[in-house]
This record gives structure tokens, sequence and C-alpha cells, in this order.
């Protein structure tokens, strides 16, 4: 059976209803080990809407990036992301609700409505906001985000991957790949690296309990 596409609906309804701008937002980035959250804020415009957008992890790295290319050029967006110290600072949620008002913040234009992804809204959101969950799945704006998202966190992780090599991280993107955790293993713990999550906690406590 053919999973449905996301589309225009929510969209539509709350520009029906008087907003002007609505603003689907999504977050990258909470399961790695290293690198930051990313988060993408996108506005739509109604009769030109890119071809194929559809949730980013069901798509290609290289359509992703020419969809990304092509949201850009025709919509209005906005990035934002928490650093890892900011992760352990505040916690994997609220940094990635940090990263998602920084998106929103960063929109050329504030928005009335932001369409969110998941099953929580940020509390500082910066306007009234709709939880969608599995939103890029449904809804056109939310993939469009999501796919902005994952083709710029990728470009992080490439640049950070020159910085410190060895880690995989230009392709891997921070995720616990086998060739990371042994990395990890075997080169210890860099300044990128989200210290509170058990893979990296683990190594942090094993150095600290054989330090002498």
């Amino acid at each position: 059976m053919t999973k449905p596409l996301p589309d225009f609906t929510l969209e539509a309804e709350a520009l029906a209803g008087g907003a002007r701008l609505v603003a689907g937002v999504d977050e990258v980035g909470r399961g790695p080990l290293a690198g930051p959250v990313m988060a993408a804020a996108v506005c739509l415009t109604p009769d030109d809407i890119p071809d194929g957008l559809r949730d980013s992890k069901t798509l290609t790295a290289h359509r992703r990036e020419v969809l990304a290319a092509e949201i850009r050029a025709r919509a209005a967006v906005g990035l934002g992301e928490a650093s890892a110290r900011e992760i352990e600072e505040m916690n994997i949620l609220q940094a990635s609700h940090l990263a998602m008002c920084r998106a929103l913040a960063a929109l050329p234009a504030p928005p009335d409505l932001a369409l969110i992804d998941g099953n929580s809204l940020p509390r500082a959101l910066p306007c009234r906001g709709i939880r969608v969950v599995k939103g890029d799945a449904r809804c056109l704006s939310i993939a469009a985000a999501s796919i902005v998202a994952k083709v710029a966190r990728d470009a992080v992780m490439v640049e950070l991957a020159q910085q410190y090599p060895g880690y995989g991280w230009d392709h891997n993107a921070g995720y616990p790949t086998k060739e990371h955790l042994r990395a990890l293993r075997d080169m210890g713990v860099s300044p990128h690296h989200r210290r509170s999550f058990k893979p990296v906690y683990n190594i942090l406590w094993q150095d600290k309990s054989i330090s002498p």
C-alpha cells in the first residue's frame, strides 16, 4: 500500500482563516552523538511549491540537495541550531526547541502560525503554533523544513569532519555507527561530542575511572 504524500491542507486552512505567513518547522539531529541539532522554518508560496516534497528521510542525498536549493529559491527560509554545549546545558528536547525558535526568528518576516513537527511546542514560540505529529509525512511546509534542515546539518558535519578527522562525520553525520563508536574509543571525545549521551558518557566515565 502506497503511503499518502504530504499536502498543503493545514497551510491552506490557516491562510483561509486570515494568516498571512504559515511556517512549517522541523529539526534534525536529535539522535547523533556529536554536532548541533539543526532546525529549519519554511514558508511556502501557495502557487509556487516545488514538486517532490516529502519526509527528508525518504529521499536520497542528491535529491535532498536539489530540493533544498529549490526551496531556498522559491520560499522563505530560516535556519537555527543549538550546539552540543547547549544540548548539554538544557537537554536535547529543549535544545531542539531552541533551534526551532531560532529558525523562526531567522525568517525574513515573522509568521502568523508555526506548524511544528512533533508532539510538543517550544515554550518560547514567537507566534501561534500547532503540533503536527509525523508532520514531515503529512504537511508540505514541514516536509520542506525537514529537507532544508537535513542538508544544512549534513554540510555542518562535513565541515566539522575536516577539523576533527577520523570519526567519519562527513558520511555518518555524527550518528553512532560502528566506525564512529570505534573512533570514539580509540581517539577519545572531541569538543563537539554530546557528553551526556550514553556511549560518550561511558567513555568519559571509563577514562576517569582509570586515571591515576
